[in-house]
């Protein structure tokens, strides 16, 4: 694995911010929150951690430079984030320490979407950086859950081979990516080609929503045969409005991303 290009997932961010009119807002936002994570993921890296191979990496996340940067964190969204998440930002900062971390140990709840987004955004540099620690063979995994963190997938990846595209999953928490079969659905391995719909829109030709019939979960591919310059975890926030079209015919993602799209 190599290390992660934050500079250009902000630049990516900002270029389609300036792109798309009805992303603008959620671009801008996540690029100020990619800035904040490329400066955890360095203070994580200044304290030379490594990943224990005897403990699952999930549970190792939780290290002091991410909670000292979780009052900042709070500060920058209060300035920048919408309405909703400000509010949480506003509360977080009276917290204690203790109440920090209970808010980074806490099991995502899909009830509580904001308190996810602040420990996802403290965490996910962490995880990136221990992941490259991780000594995982890549080559010949074929299960649908990260090898490395054991974390859900956030979106599938379309990555030019040969004549055509080979598919890999990139992961929701660590960002690790591996191959996966092509007509296969992630969440319940459904296999059939036409219970396994593709859907897209002229406005995102290079991304698409992958669904499943059989179990009602989606999420979204992008395709770098079709755009080379797209940086997947950013255009993915982008396509939102192919989350609406899929939540109103009934599909549930996967796993939301971090802007909880």
């Amino acid at each position: 694995m190599s290390r992660p290009d934050w500079e250009k997932r902000i630049r990516r961010a900002r270029e389609l911010a300036a792109q798309y009119s009805a992303a603008s807002q959620v671009l801008g936002f996540y690029s100020e929150i990619a800035a904040f994570q490329k400066q955890t993921f360095e203070a994580v890296a200044a304290e030379h951690l490594r990943a224990d191979p005897l403990r699952p990496l999930a549970e190792q996340l939780v290290v002091p430079a991410a909670l000292e940067r979780l009052q900042a964190l709070a500060e920058l969204v209060e300035r920048k984030g919408p309405a909703g998440l400000a509010q949480v930002a506003r509360e977080l900062r009276h917290q204690s320490p203790d109440q920090w971390r209970v808010l980074l140990e806490s099991e995502p709840d899909a009830k509580n979407l904001a308190h996810g987004f602040f420990a996802r955004a403290c965490l996910q540099p962490v995880a990136e950086y221990l992941a490259l620690d991780c000594k995982v063979q890549l080559t010949g995994y074929t299960g649908a859950l990260c090898p490395v963190c054991g974390g859900k997938p956030q979106l599938s990846v379309l990555r030019p081979e040969g004549d055509g595209g080979k598919r890999s999953l990139v992961c929701s928490c660590c960002s690790t990516e591996w191959d996966f079969r092509r007509v296969l659905c992630p969440n319940c391995a459904e296999e059939g080609h036409t219970k396994l719909p593709r859907f897209s829109a002229d406005e995102f030709p290079h991304v698409r929503v992958e669904a499943c019939d059989t179990c009602k979960r989606y999420l979204k591919s992008v395709d770098l045969t079709i755009n080379g310059l797209a940086v997947p975890v950013v255009d993915e926030i982008a396509a939102a409005p192919l989350d609406l079209w899929a939540a109103e015919h009934g599909y549930e993602k996967i796993e939301f991303n971090l802007m909880g799209l």
